[in-house]
C-alpha cells in the first residue's frame, strides 16, 4: 500500500519535480558505468538504466505486472534470485527508506555484485527542507513522508561494514517542498544557489558504492612490456636476418 501510494505521488507536480533530478542524475553516472549485467530494484516506472550501454539490463520489482509494473523479475530486495557475484550494477532508487529491514538489502547487494562492481543508491535527505517538512506535517502518513529517512553520513558507515566502498555522491531538489507548479518554478533559482552555499542540505540525495574484495587485485594486459618484446624482437631480425632464418 505505502508503494503504491509513493507510484501515485510520483505522478503529481512533486513528484515529477523529484523524479527529473533522479533520472538526469542516472543518466548522466550510468553511461561510465561498465560490465555485463545491470538491474534496478524497485520503481520499474523510473528509466535509471536508460543510458547504460551493458547488454543485459533489467528491472526486479515486488509486485511483477501488477500495478502497471514493467518488471522483467518478481522478487523481493530481501531475497535477491540472483547468483553470488553475477552483477555489474544494482541500482536503488528509494528502496532503503521504505524497506521492512535496509539492512538485508544492502546485504543482498553485496553478495549478488562483483568485485568492483557498483551500487547506485537514491533517497531522501533528512537534513534538509524536505526533512523538516516531514517532521512538521501533519499527514506524515502520505507519500512520501512516512518513509524511513536515512542519512548520508549512516548510509556510508552501513556500506563501510558490508566492504562497499563509497566513490561519490551527490544532492538535488534544494526547493521546499511545494505542491504547485507555479511555486516550485519560482524557487528554481535554489538549484545552483543549493550546489555552491549548501550542498549536504538538498532533499534528494544519490550515493554511489564500490564492492572491495580485499586482497583482490585486476589484472590487466601489460601492453608497455608487449610492446617492448616487440621492439627487441625487430631489432634482433634487423641485425641479424641470416641467422634468424636459419633458426627456423
Amino acid at each position: 500500500m505505502a508503494k503504491t501510494a509513493f507510484i501515485e505521488w510520483l505522478e503529481t507536480e512533486q513528484g515529477q519535480y523529484v523524479r527529473h533530478w533522479v533520472e538526469s542524475r542516472h543518466d548522466q553516472l550510468v553511461t561510465d558505468i561498465f560490465g555485463f549485467n545491470a538491474v534496478q530494484i524497485g520503481l520499474p516506472q523510473l528509466e535509471l538504466l536508460r543510458a547504460n550501454r551493458m547488454p543485459f539490463r533489467f528491472h526486479c520489482d515486488e509486485n511483477g505486472s501488477d500495478q502497471k509494473s514493467d518488471a522483467q523479475v518478481t522478487a523481493s530486495p530481501l531475497e535477491l534470485p540472483f547468483a553470488t557475484s553475477s552483477l555489474d550494477l544494482v541500482v536503488l532508487p528509494h528502496v532503503l527508506e521504505f524497506s521492512d529491514d535496509p539492512h538485508q538489502v544492502l546485504r543482498e547487494v553485496e553478495r549478488v555484485l562483483v568485485p568492483e562492481g557498483s551500487v547506485l543508491i537514491t533517497g531522501f535527505n533528512p537534513f534538509s527542507l524536505w526533512g523538516i517538512h516531514r517532521r512538521l506535517t501533519r499527514h506524515s502518513h502520505e507519500a512520501p513522508w512516512r518513509g524511513r529517512y536515512i542519512s548520508v553520513l549512516r548510509l556510508k558507515d552501513w556500506c563501510k561494514l558490508l566492504g562497499l566502498e563509497t566513490q561519490m555522491g551527490c544532492f538535488g531538489c534544494y526547493a521546499p517542498a511545494l505542491r504547485q507548479k507555479k511555486w516550485l518554478r519560482r524557487w528554481r533559482f535554489m538549484e545552483p544557489a543549493g550546489d555552491r552555499w549548501w550542498p549536504f542540505a538538498g532533499g534528494v540525495y544519490m550515493l554511489q558504492a564500490v564492492k572491495r574484495v580485499h586482497g583482490m587485485r585486476l589484472i590487466t594486459p601489460n601492453w608497455k612490456e608487449n610492446r617492448t618484446a616487440k621492439s627487441l624482437a625487430t631489432v634482433i631480425q634487423q641485425r641479424h636476418p641470416q641467422r634468424t632464418s636459419n633458426e627456423r
